[in-house]
């Protein structure tokens, strides 16, 4: 109920009013029964504008911390993370991405859309980074088609690593369906579900437009900061830094 109050009334009203995203391709979700919503991931705004361009809802896993925190503060954070369409990773499993799929599951059972971002963090730079196969994983579990997503825009919104952005209009894409039955009990073959990540990826390239790193993004981001790391220090310390010595 929250959910939808936030949606239609509380939050959804003004991010349409204040900056009209932009659909395309939504013949392509059904509109009833089970699917995965494969997603590039730009900005921490992109839960926001994806679902908000469908009538039905689309539902993420997010940290077991964001619902466990206690307190008045936690308890509100639990309210607005589960209103929002979140659900807590499934602790029950032997590491969080065995909880992820397990959580995922039973949405998927309940015949809902799930949202899932392969390439597993943000990227820090626009570019499109290695999916994980964690999404190749369900689909040949489930069964569920998968619906690959591009939202281009919400990293001018709301950049990584910063608290504000600038105005535009952020435009999200969803293509064709992707069905993966001819594998069906081909779960537990890793160059199988290399091989689907990889089409799955493929797809949100062509959606997004963005340039394709074959690298996971947990790692560029680790070369990145060790990079500014060492050019930081071929520079020397700054003006403020020797001032403060």
């Amino acid at each position: 109920m929250l959910y939808w109050f936030l949606k239609w009334i509380a939050i959804g009203p003004a991010l349409r009013l204040v900056f009209r995203p932009h659909a395309h391709g939504l013949e392509n979700v059904p509109e009833q029964g089970p699917a995965i919503l494969a997603s590039n991931h730009l900005s921490y705004a992109d839960w926001l504008f994806m679902p908000l361009t469908l009538s039905r809802r689309v539902t993420f896993v997010a940290k077991a911390e964001y619902f466990t925190t206690p307190g008045i503060k936690g308890w509100f954070q639990k309210k607005f993370f589960s209103g929002a369409g979140q659900v807590p990773i499934d602790r029950s499993g032997a590491n969080a991405a065995e909880g992820a799929l397990k959580s995922a599951k039973k949405i998927l059972a309940e015949g809902e859309l799930f949202g899932i971002y392969p390439e597993g963090t943000r990227s820090h730079d626009g570019k499109l980074y290695r999916g994980k196969t964690g999404v190749a994983r369900l689909a040949l579990e489930t069964g569920a088609p998968v619906i690959p997503c591009a939202v281009v825009g919400t990293d001018v919104v709301a950049p990584p690593g910063k608290k504000f952005g600038s105005w535009t209009r952020p435009v999200v894409r969803f293509g064709p369906p992707l069905d993966f039955s001819r594998y069906e009990g081909m779960e537990n073959d890793r160059y199988i579900l290399r091989s689907i990540t990889d089409e799955i990826m493929y797809e949100i390239m062509r959606l997004s437009g963005q340039e394709y790193v074959d690298m996971y993004a947990s790692k560029a981001k680790e070369l990145s900061k060790e990079a500014a790391r060492e050019a930081a220090k071929e520079r020397g310390p700054s003006t403020e830094e020797k001032k403060a010595s």
